[in-house]
């Protein structure tokens, strides 16, 4: 924790854009994050597309899946910069912020894998710790239901967002954020 710093959480919601499973033979490809308050203002929010990584290729299954989204692709593709640039201005926007970062995604499993070896290996620091929380699990403890039946399409519409999953990072770090916030509020609400 940095100097000063005190243990206010801050929920940073995550979104990562690849071309394909796993890093280093492939490429992140777009990052986008919104950092919340525990009572659900935005503190700041984080967006930026990331060169390919020297020798990696698109994976051909991740090809195809993102023949079906070409916007998003343009997105994805507009205005790329040097890893080395976008971890090192996004570690330092995480160790900006007002309190401690926790990471939030959906699933978390995916986005920290891809965010954390991109952190470690292009700027050596860890701002997030281990810190994270899975929505999906969380939801699972919510509803007291098992994993598998805590999809999306089983979750009360209350807690959704009215922005569009779109495949753009920023975007769909702003749904997931919001579903999150909604659910968070309503678990606190029942505090003991």
């Amino acid at each position: 924790m940095a100097a000063g710093k005190d243990k206010t959480e801050i929920y940073v919601s995550v979104d990562i854009e690849a071309d394909g499973p796993i890093p280093g033979p492939h490429s992140m490809l777009s990052l986008g994050a919104v950092a919340y308050e525990a009572g659900g203002r935005v503190v700041g929010e984080y967006s930026a597309n990331l060169e390919t990584l020297p020798g990696a290729q698109a994976h051909p299954d991740m090809a195809a899946w993102w023949a079906g989204f070409p916007e998003a692709w343009a997105a994805a593709r507009t205005d790329p910069r040097p890893p080395e640039e976008v971890m090192t201005e996004f570690a330092d926007w995480l160790e900006a912020l007002p309190g401690v970062p926790i990471f939030v995604a959906w699933p978390a499993t995916w986005d920290f894998m891809w965010v954390y070896w991109y952190l470690v290996r292009f700027t050596g620091r860890r701002p997030f710790s281990e810190h994270g929380i899975d929505m999906r699990s969380y939801a699972m403890g919510m509803r007291r239901r098992p994993f598998l039946r805590c999809g999306k399409n089983y979750l009360p519409r209350r807690w959704f967002s009215s922005q569009a999953h779109t495949h753009v990072a920023l975007d769909d770090a702003r749904e997931q954020g919001e579903l999150f916030m909604n659910m968070l509020r309503e678990n606190m609400a029942g505090e003991d």
